[in-house]
């Protein structure tokens, strides 16, 4: 296995040019001309680019602002008071607009609202599901800290309540980030065991597949990243991500270290083996890269040379 130490530079397979073809302005039109916001932009997406220019994106929820601080985001901290009723609405005219057939949405943490923003969620779905009955979606969603039960029922009961046409199943993606030893110093404000535990939550509910992502490089071992691995697949997970951690910002947490590919290889191999139906690893790989793949192999060798 090669490791790369020396982190005074990214290394040849990090670096990428920001793709622009004719889909990338229409994307931007249609999130920008509505007011909507995109984890694209916010968390500084090394895949922006690419995946902007053949027309998907990311729909970020419930404004710009977080509650919470982790060390290894960029997305703004404060106490947010933005709640807009007409959302949900404009991100489906946004997705019908730019034909897509699939669309994630995620959210910053909303601690302060009763259900941590699981309505949002909701509401989106609805709208998705109305204009575009076959529309695939995932949620990829904050651990909901104190009504994670309530975000679920919230969730199975707007499934059922769609046409019968619509009810395509739904992935439920939450992000367990790193291993449990880093949380204090990369994930302030959030639990190992609690985003297990939603995770868990998320993998026994009918027409719901459970999925979730580990960002590599921050200082965790490789016995660490397969505790984990370990951890998920125990509580139901079946879809799993593993990228490079690239530092967004000088005040974001340092890279301790780049992995090399064939790194990413041995830890996709190995999520297989332990029977994880969805496994993308590379470099560039990111939650929601290619989250509407079936198989999730087809393009993990791409963005690693």
């Amino acid at each position: 296995m090669q490791t790369v130490q020396n982190i005074s530079r990214m290394p040849v397979w990090i670096r990428q040019n920001l793709g622009r073809d004719a889909a990338f302005p229409h994307t931007a039109r249609a999130l920008h001309g509505r007011q909507l916001h995109s984890v694209c932009e916010e968390a500084r997406c090394p895949n922006r680019g690419e995946c902007w220019s053949r027309g998907t994106a990311t729909f970020m929820l419930l404004g710009d602002i977080c509650t919470r601080a982790c060390a290894f985001c960029s997305v703004k901290t404060g106490k947010p008071v933005w709640r807009d009723a007409g959302e949900a609405r404009r991100v489906a005219e946004a997705a019908v607009d730019m034909a897509l057939a699939f669309v994630v949405l995620t959210s910053v943490n909303r601690d302060d609202l009763a259900d941590g923003g699981a309505g949002a969620f909701a509401d989106c779905l609805r709208e998705l599901r109305h204009l575009q009955p076959d529309m695939g979606v995932e949620f990829l969603t904050p651990d909901f800290r104190k009504t994670q039960i309530e975000a679920a029922e919230l969730f199975v009961r707007t499934l059922a309540e769609l046409p019968t046409n619509s009810r395509r199943d739904l992935i439920w993606g939450h992000n367990i980030e790193t291993v449990p030893r880093l949380y204090r110093e990369a994930r302030k404000g959030a639990k190992y065991e609690r985003s297990l535990r939603l995770l868990g939550v998320a993998a026994q509910l009918p027409g719901i597949e459970a999925k979730s992502s580990l960002m590599l490089g921050l200082g965790e071992e490789k016995d660490e990243v397969i505790s984990v691995l370990h951890d998920l697949r125990a509580v139901g997970v079946r879809r799993l991500s593993l990228g490079q951690y690239l530092r967004p910002t000088l005040e974001s947490l340092p890279v301790a270290r780049y992995l090399h590919p064939d790194e990413f290889k041995e830890y996709e191999a190995l999520g297989r083996e332990l029977g994880f139906t969805w496994v993308k690893a590379g470099p560039l790989v990111r939650s929601s890269y290619y989250a509407e793949e079936t198989q999730g192999q087809d393009h993990a060798q791409a963005d690693t040379a």
